[in-house]
């Protein structure tokens, strides 16, 4: 045996032939190991730093946040949930409100964001309630919570909620948004083996290639920032009112974490299917899932970073490829903690061009979508019950339409403003839990 291979078995982990995928305790060889890791973390590095741009949160604190709280999620669940931690959009309007923000990029003071963090690690604890609390009373009494009807449509919700995101940011520039998507849509259904594994770095690379061709990045912030910087970390401050905004939002995030599982679960097991391998148990592990992200949302916050969740981009990635390796998101973790002190390197990711990310997002925001659909067929959901069926709905409605109505995806309720995802979220638990309690029993029941 290797000293490499040594080394992965010392963590629990083993070698295996990336030629079909890898599941999630199997790591690859290290070359294809660096690889992995830069694609995903090209994926999630938009979505994440712009959390921090919205609510005034520093940028590089965030980035090191990100890999610090996935590090501390896949301890806490002993690697066996291939899931990355990053900041979570739900909390935006709630941090906003705190910080200050108004102006894109603007830094809010540090005494305001000292504030939000400690409201953020309040809101952790709430996870990590719910995760002991179902680890207490077990995984069939959290299904009736959050069956198939909720978790499904929720994921629905969460993918195409940002599909204007999408086509945003691919109207910047069509032509390159076309060939990144047309480019990783092809990549992902006619490369086979190890290439076939990195649709999404190929296309960003093609994108980004007919960027510089016509003259369309802009090299400066390379050139002004920093060799190595330090990521700038506050300390959470005592407040209350910080709390009572951030910490019911926990509540409703809890539902989109649970159907990221889901789809995780769907996918890696299909894998080990196909592979004759044994069958993974994550979604028996929801319990320690909620506790991990309530670990995340502390440890991200105790830094200075905002509050997180496990990443749909992610997911999508992983399902498009086929990779699911703990090792290769342990890397870009890491990753992510290094580039955070490496400020030309963290310049440079940000020189990808809008309409490149948008091309992406046009794909993996949908595969986000049909993962949701996913679940439903998976389960077996019976769409001709109208009670179910009545959960779906409504949940797609105020989900979607929420999001795309009202500005910021905030409805307008009552002299309040709720955030849509969340409310259509909670929508569905109540409205689930009412109709389950009118439905006669059966024996099956």
């Amino acid at each position: 045996m290797s000293e490499k291979k040594g080394f992965w078995r010392v963590l629990g982990f083993r070698y295996g032939d990336d030629k079909d995928g890898l599941l999630p305790d199997e790591a690859p060889s290290f070359g294809r190991l660096v690889l992995f890791a830069l694609q995903q973390f090209i994926v999630m590095f938009p979505a994440t730093i712009l959390v921090a741009l919205l609510t005034g949160f520093h940028v590089s604190t965030t980035i090191f946040a990100s890999g610090l709280a996935t590090l501390s999620f896949i301890l806490v669940t002993g690697g066996k949930i291939p899931l990355y931690y990053g900041s979570s959009f739900s909390y935006i309007a709630a941090i906003v409100s705190l910080t200050g923000a108004r102006e894109f990029g603007a830094l809010a003071p540090d005494s305001l964001i000292g504030q939000a963090q400690f409201g953020i690690i309040l809101s952790g604890l709430v996870s990590i309630l719910a995760g002991f609390l179902i680890d207490r009373f077990g995984h069939d009494k959290m299904d009736r919570i959050l069956p198939a009807e909720v978790t499904g449509p929720i994921a629905i919700v969460i993918g195409l909620s940002l599909a204007g995101t999408a086509m945003q940011g691919a109207a910047q520039n069509w032509a390159l948004a076309l060939v990144t998507l047309v480019v990783t849509v092809a990549a992902s259904v006619f490369l086979k083996g190890f290439l076939g594994q990195l649709p999404v770095l190929i296309g960003i690379a093609a994108g980004y290639l007919a960027a510089l061709a016509f003259g369309l990045i802009d090299f400066a912030p390379v050139a002004a920032a920093a060799t190595i910087q330090t990521p700038h970390f506050t300390l959470p401050i005592p407040s209350w009112a910080a709390v009572a905004a951030i910490m019911p939002i926990a509540i409703a995030t809890i539902p989109e974490s649970t159907a990221h599982l889901y789809q995780i679960d769907l996918y890696v097991n299909k894998l080990a299917e196909r592979r004759g391998e044994k069958k993974y148990a994550i979604s028996n592990k929801l319990g320690r899932n909620l506790i991990g992200d309530g670990v995340g949302d502390i440890v991200s916050s105790l830094f200075g970073g905002p509050a997180g969740t496990n990443y749909g981009e992610n997911i999508s990635t992983m399902a498009v490829t086929r990779v699911f390796s703990v090792p290769v998101l342990i890397a870009t973790a890491i990753l992510a903690i290094l580039v955070s002190f490496l400020g030309q390197f963290s310049a440079a990711i940000s020189t990808v061009p809008g309409a490149v990310i948008g091309g992406l997002s046009i794909y993996l925001f949908g595969v986000i979508a049909v993962q949701g659909v996913g679940i439903m067929v998976e389960r077996k959901v019976d769409l001709f019950d109208n009670r179910g069926l009545a959960v779906i709905a409504t949940i797609l409605i105020i989900g979607l339409g929420g999001s795309f109505a009202f500005p910021g995806g905030m409805i307008p309720v009552f002299g309040a403003k709720l955030p849509a995802i969340a409310t259509a979220a909670i929508w569905g638990i109540a409205l689930n839990l009412i109709l389950r309690a009118t439905k006669p029993k059966t024996s099956r029941d």
